[in-house]
């Protein structure tokens, strides 16, 4: 094993150690369901998009539950085809849910949600205390 691989294995990502996700039913089961997400760290919030194209904003579900960000989706589509004597039914449904364990850094009262363009993306303000403290000059006496 190389040392960038074993470096990988023993030392995870900050991001990942930050929001853990929580796979409801297994990973085996998210796959290829799950929408994509990027985790972002700024100054002042922390970015969450989650690519979720051809949906609706009625479509989601989004809850927060001690400090556990939740966000579901669900949506059935049923077409029918009559072509001469024959009719043709076709079902599709399609849902997922992610699970974010959100840092104690984050204040989840200022939360902020908007779907655009396919993309669900989130603002996840820090609380005061956890923002940079600006530079403070001391004078010589």
């Amino acid at each position: 094993m190389n040392t960038t691989k074993r470096n990988h294995l023993v030392f995870p990502s900050l991001m990942n150690e930050i929001f853990k996700p929580d796979w409801f039913g297994g990973l085996e089961n998210a796959i290829g369901t799950a929408p994509a997400v990027n985790i972002k760290e700024n100054e002042k919030d922390f970015e969450l998009e989650l690519a979720v194209p051809g949906r609706k904003k009625s479509d989601f579900n989004i809850e927060i539950d001690r400090n556990v960000l939740t966000i579901s989706s669900e949506v059935k589509n049923e077409g029918e085809v009559k072509e001469g004597s024959y009719t043709r039914r076709e079902f599709a449904f399609t849902s997922f849910k992610r699970a974010f364990t959100l840092p104690k850094t984050v204040d989840s009262e200022r939360i902020e949600a908007n779907y655009e363009d396919g993309l669900l993306r989130f603002v996840l303000p820090k609380k005061e205390e956890a923002l940079p403290k600006p530079k403070r000059m001391i004078e010589l006496s």
